[in-house]
């Protein structure tokens, strides 16, 4: 018990330093990542490519809310297509979470998407869970190289 006791002591202070706080460096870290996250769903809905291209990582394991999984090509291409289409992105909750010296973080939240109607014309809303992780990398900066999202139920009028 002692020995997990202080495994767990020595986890928490190297995510957070001696003091609890997280480093000045994993502290910029959550700065800079919800940043470009904010500006990750804003690409989407404006199918800015270029910063899409940037942001994910060569090897992205993208993993839709329906459970469809993409790598970084066939989901950049899939916006190009018209099969993920993207009208608004509402970002209702975001928690970052940075490690090892500000070079890696995970990140959760709610958001709600709005897509092109449904062919009944219903709005077509989904309320999502997500988790991401991004890793930075010396010459390309963050790379998101993990995406989950989940279905939420509607909320309550």
């Amino acid at each position: 018990m002692a020995a997990l006791l202080i495994l767990g002591l020595a986890a928490f202070t190297t995510i957070h330093g001696k003091d609890g706080k997280p480093s000045a460096k994993d502290a910029a870290a959550v700065k800079e990542v919800e940043a470009l996250e904010r500006q990750r769903f804003e690409a989407q809905v404006k199918k800015d490519y270029a910063f899409l291209e940037k942001v994910f990582a060569d090897d992205l394991v993208y993993t839709h809310s329906n459970g469809k999984q993409n790598g970084k090509t066939d989901y950049i291409q899939s916006i190009r297509d018209g099969k993920s289409v993207y009208d608004k992105i509402d970002v209702e909750a975001l928690n970052v979470r940075a490690y090892n010296d500000g070079k890696a973080a995970v990140v959760n939240g709610t958001i709600t998407i709005y897509q092109p109607n449904k062919p009944d014309g219903t709005p077509n809303i989904a309320h999502l869970k997500y988790v991401v992780v991004q890793i930075k990398d010396a010459k390309k900066g963050w790379q998101v190289v993990l995406w989950q999202s989940q279905k939420q139920a509607e909320p309550k009028s």
